[in-house]
């Protein structure tokens, strides 16, 4: 389901897309947020969206769970571990759902 390649994001691309996605940081290399939730099950639901979206996208996200607290990290495998575009449209999406 890709319109384009993963394509890396340089420092300027980068920095500029994060001015746009308020609680996303750049740590150890990747695209990272925490979210906190009333409960484990409003976790588990949120969770639930993001999968679907990942899905879609086909592009899945490296995370965490524990109680009420969820942390995504993204990154992008297919070159070299590095944040891609494609993290940048995930991380919208997820911010999309959490309703930031």
């Amino acid at each position: 389901m890709h319109d384009e390649d993963y394509r890396e994001l340089s420092k300027q691309e980068l920095d500029k897309a994060l001015e746009k996605m308020p609680g996303w940081k750049i740590a150890d290399g990747k695209l990272r947020r925490s979210f906190e939730f009333g409960d484990f099950a409003e976790a588990f639901a949120f969770m639930t969206r993001v999968a679907i979206e990942a899905e879609k996208l086909n592009h899945h996200p490296e995370w965490s769970n524990v109680y009420n607290h969820v942390t995504i990290n993204l990154v992008t495998h297919d070159i070299g571990n590095k944040v891609s575009n494609y993290d940048v449209i995930l991380a919208q999406k997820i911010s999309e759902i959490h309703k930031d």
